[in-house]
This record gives C-alpha cells, structure tokens and sequence, in this order.
C-alpha cells in the first residue's frame, strides 16, 4: 500500500475541443436540405416568371395584330373575357356595368369609371381615338396579367 501512496496524482485531462472543419454529418445535412429549399424557390420564382411572360406575350402578340384602335379595343375585350374565364367560369358572360365591375382590381374603379370603358361600345365604334386605347392597352394589360395569374378577387 505505501507503494501506490507515492504515486504522483494528476487531475483529469480533457481531450481537445472538436475542431470547427469539417463539420459533423447532421450539419451537412442541413446544408443540404437549405439549398435544396432556395434550389426549389429559385426554380417555382423562375417558373413563375417564364409562365407571367407568356401570358404578357400572348397579350401583346394578340393586341398587334389590331390594325386600327378599333380592333385593337375589339382585341382586349376578347382576350380579357378569355382571361376572365380562366380566373372565374361564368364571368365571360357578364355584360355592361357588371362586367367592368368585375374587372375593377379591389380598391379601384379604373373599368368602371376610368379608361375601362371604352370595352363597352369600343370595338363597335366606327372611329376609336388612339390615344384611349393606348390607356386602355396599358391598363387591360395589367389586369389580364392579375386574372390569369389569380390574383384577382
């Protein structure tokens, strides 16, 4: 016994910290699982994007060939009840004054009481002024775009 009394005694040694590279498996894991999630929300904003394109084209592509301001009114009321049609079945078929009610954007009367009407009696009209259908281009465009991507009522 008095050998194992004359022992020097040390206190407890702790191994090393872990080093910081490379990380543990779950930490990888995590990694991937973030990039696979911005992965995901790049290629939905992309597709999204590419789809609000077409839709802008098919708009465009359907207004030039208007010749006169006459057809091109006649254009957008027909491509503005396609689009209606697409965001609410039944909603082509509304005439007048509900019809531009329901392509006012919540919070405005632009249809009702702007620029909009011109699609009532527009594409029937002998003469249309120009200036009137490029006002109402640019805000038939907008609203094409809000119904066929639902963001309509």
């Amino acid at each position: 016994m008095s050998a194992a009394s004359n022992l020097p005694l040390r206190d407890v040694h702790l191994p090393p910290a872990p080093p910081w590279w490379p990380p543990a498996p779950g930490w990888w894991l995590v990694l991937v699982a973030l990039l696979a999630v911005v992965a995901l929300l790049w290629w939905w904003r992309a597709r999204r994007r590419r789809r609000e394109q077409r839709w802008m084209r098919l708009f465009d592509d359907g207004v030039a060939l208007a010749a006169t301001p006459v057809d091109e009114v006649a254009a957008i009321a027909a491509l503005l009840r396609r689009a209606a049609r697409t965001h609410q079945p039944g909603a082509e078929l509304l005439q007048g004054q509900a019809w531009l009610e329901f392509l006012d954007e919540p919070g405005s009367r632009a249809f009702s009481d702007g620029d909009g009407q011109l699609l009532l009696d527009g594409g029937y009209r002998p003469r249309v002024d120009a200036e009137a259908a490029t006002r109402l281009r640019v805000l038939a465009r907008r609203r094409f775009l809000g119904l066929m991507s639902g963001r309509g009522r």
